[in-house]
């Protein structure tokens, strides 16, 4: 099975909202992101979260799940029932944005159910942003933009091909060296790390490009 969370951050491009939020897909609104499902034209089937940032009305066709713990955020308490319910892939939304904080923690989780899923990535109005495999290999557009983050602070041993600035047993670290804002070269792209934890922007033509 097949997922979609619809996070309370930057609302997605609607296209490309809709392009994954298809029929027979499980589509999840963590909290105040169900909000953001009306205003898209779409009924959740599932509103989870502390509810702090949305109020029911006793109208939802949706299943209502209100989980007040503290500990958890609404995109853990999310992916969580999305484990219970059999799912192997998932797509986030609207987990970046609005407030910085709730984006750095969302990538936190990101990292926290990595392993957890088949494939599990968030998609905003500019890339998808994943966490890469010890190998990662793609094949992508000429010209697309790709940035190599360090999430674990961290990361050795990096070799790269098929990009504009390739890295040969290279390491990036946080405030050392970024791996931000590289151009593939070669349709066909290899990223391989040996230590730590790489997270990839991986930038997608969509509505709002010119």
């Amino acid at each position: 099975m097949k997922a979609v969370i619809l996070c309370d951050g930057n609302p997605p491009p609607p296209g490309l909202f809709s392009a994954e939020a298809v029929p027979g897909v499980l589509l999840i609104a963590a909290d105040g992101g169900a909000r953001t499902a009306a205003r898209l034209g779409f009924e959740p089937d599932v509103i989870i979260g502390d509810l702090d940032s949305y109020e029911t009305t006793g109208n939802e066709k949706a299943r209502i799940i209100h989980d007040p713990d503290q500990e958890t955020n609404d995109l853990e308490k999310a992916l969580s029932f999305a484990l219970t319910e059999s799912v192997q892939e998932v797509v986030i939304f609207s987990a970046t944005g609005k407030r910085l904080d709730h984006t750095l923690k969302n990538l936190s989780v990101l990292k926290q159910f990595h392993g957890s899923f088949r494939k599990i990535l968030i998609r905003d109005g500019y890339a998808d942003i994943f966490l890469a495999g010890h190998l990662f290999r793609t094949e992508l557009p000429l010209n697309t933009p790709v940035s190599l983050f360090p999430l674990s602070g961290r990361v050795e041993g990096i070799t790269t091909k098929g990009l504009k600035f390739p890295l040969k047993n290279g390491f990036l670290e946080n405030g050392v060296q970024d791996g931000s804002s590289n151009l593939t070269v070669e349709k066909t792209v290899e990223i391989v790390h040996k230590k730590g934890d790489l997270l990839l922007f991986i930038h997608h033509q969509t509505e709002t490009d010119g």
